[in-house]
């Protein structure tokens, strides 16, 4: 459980130094991130929003159904808020190239265009992000990486005239990687349960 929470925590200092990298610079680090396989079926996220100045604004779960058909990724997103709040996205994504992908979505101004080498994915694009009862149009430059356990670790720089607003952490899980967590951490429980048991005799 600690290597694997060094591993993630490592993975996000990694990724919050991310603005001048290149994807290309990732293309022999492991495991491969293929989006169209890595999305399909049932994916959950749960994520943060900080401000500028590292404040915590809002906290969520995302539950995503993607399927692929060969061209076309279509990732159906519900979002559910801390405070009460829902919300729906769906990113249609195509593979333009061997590396390289478009997406649109209703909130997505204009394409986002993507580029994956090795572990890691950058999204770039433009959205009109909901605030209060209006929308304010900003930048996102948007990373992620696929950890040997499977989780996808994401971090997202928002900016808005080039002056950064904010930034988005997200953590991606399959089912089966959830279902093992807890069945490791109920082993690592019952082990250190019954440690104590034989050790108080």
């Amino acid at each position: 459980m600690t290597a694997r929470l060094g591993a993630a925590l490592a993975g996000i200092l990694l990724i919050s130094g991310c603005t001048s990298m290149k994807p290309v610079e990732f293309r022999d680090s492991t495991p491969a991130l293929v989006l169209e396989e890595y999305f399909v079926g049932e994916t959950r996220a749960w994520g943060l929003f900080e401000d500028r100045f590292g404040r915590l604004r809002r906290q969520f779960t995302v539950d995503i159904e993607g399927s692929w058909d060969g061209s076309l990724l279509v990732l159906d997103e519900r979002f559910v808020f801390s405070d009460g709040d829902r919300d729906r996205r769906v990113w249609r994504i195509t593979k333009t190239g061997p590396n390289s992908y478009e997406g649109r979505a209703d909130d997505v101004v204009g394409v986002a265009h993507g580029e994956a080498y090795g572990n890691a994915l950058n999204w770039r694009y433009q959205m009109d992000l909901k605030v209060g009862d209006g929308t304010v149009r900003v930048h996102f430059n948007d990373w992620m990486f696929l950890q040997p356990s499977g989780v996808l670790l994401n971090r997202a720089r928002v900016s808005k005239l080039g002056i950064e607003i904010g930034e988005v952490t997200l953590a991606f899980m399959k089912p089966g990687v959830a279902a093992r967590a807890a069945a490791s951490r109920l082993s690592t429980g019952s082990t250190a349960a019954a440690t104590a048991r034989a050790a108080s005799r």
